[in-house]
């Protein structure tokens, strides 16, 4: 009987003689990312079928998730592997958590079969896993997961308007999304009154700054970017306090469930872009 280490042809084995075994490997590499959780999620992505356990996942969901996995479970890159496996994992998180607070996973037609045999929810959890294998920084892995669970909650979003929410976010930076959330937590945590440099001299300032106006740029802040007034006549200058989510901004905030990030990544970021002195 062999002891050592399990061959490549030890683990071919394994597989074809557990068709689910690629699959929960990948959410085994997730754990790189999203921690010991993604090995709890996939338990419930394949339940044990005799098992009693308290917490469940919608059976649909579970099915799409697991068609994901096998179809990523190919993924050669150990990161990339690790951040798709996360991204489901995450989804699972999330999923469980809505359910809890009294959103199901609708009942539309998301999860029924098209032409070809797959869904709409196989086609946006495909981009969902190609989005957070390219994210190379590694905290958006979370936010994308969370769309995916948003989207599988909400009958009033279709895959069109999640392809937008995706393509909008593609061009985000984490700064971005968490300068993004703490416009949308304006509510309960007031935004400074201190006007912004137009050209801060630090680059950590500077870069914030550019963060600030590319949101503008890209509709997704209010009011967009002041332009040149006739004669020359100074511009005012703009204060966090006056920023707005535009609608674009709130379906990129809700769908990425930005409301979820840590209030001190949006405190470092605020203090990035208006720093002391």
């Amino acid at each position: 009987m062999r002891t050592g280490p399990a061959s490549d042809e030890d683990r071919c084995v394994t597989v074809t003689e557990d068709p689910a075994a690629a699959g929960r490997a990948l959410f085994d590499d997730g754990a790189a990312v999203a921690g010991s959780m993604s090995r709890s999620a996939a338990a419930l992505v394949w339940p044990d079928p005799a098992g009693r356990a308290a917490v469940r996942l919608e059976d649909r969901l579970a099915r799409c998730l697991r068609t994901a996995a096998d179809d990523a479970a190919g993924i050669a890159v150990l990161r990339e592997r690790a951040r798709a496996g996360a991204v489901l994992a995450f989804t699972v998180e999330h999923a469980v958590t809505l359910a809890h607070g009294g959103r199901p996973v609708r009942t539309d037609g998301l999860f029924s079969p098209r032409s070809g045999g797959r869904s709409a929810a196989d086609a946006v959890t495909e981009a969902v896993v190609a989005a957070a294998r390219g994210s190379h920084d590694e905290r958006r892995v979370r936010h994308l997961g969370y769309l995916l669970a948003e989207v599988a909650s909400s009958p009033e979003l279709d895959a069109a308007l999640v392809e937008r929410a995706l393509t909008l976010a593609a061009g985000l930076t984490w700064r971005h999304l968490v300068l993004l959330a703490g416009v949308g937590r304006r509510d309960r945590s007031p935004l400074p009154m201190t006007p912004l440099a137009d050209d801060p001299r630090g680059w950590a300032a500077w870069g914030a700054r550019e963060d600030v106006a590319d949101l503008q740029r890209a509709g997704l802040l209010d009011p967009p970017p002041a332009q040149p007034r006739p004669g020359g006549a100074a511009l005012p200058r703009l204060r966090p306090a006056d920023l707005r989510l535009t609608r674009r901004g709130v379906l990129v905030h809700r769908l990425l469930a930005l409301g979820f990030v840590r209030d001190d990544d949006v405190a470092t970021a605020l203090a990035e872009l208006a720093p002391p002195g």
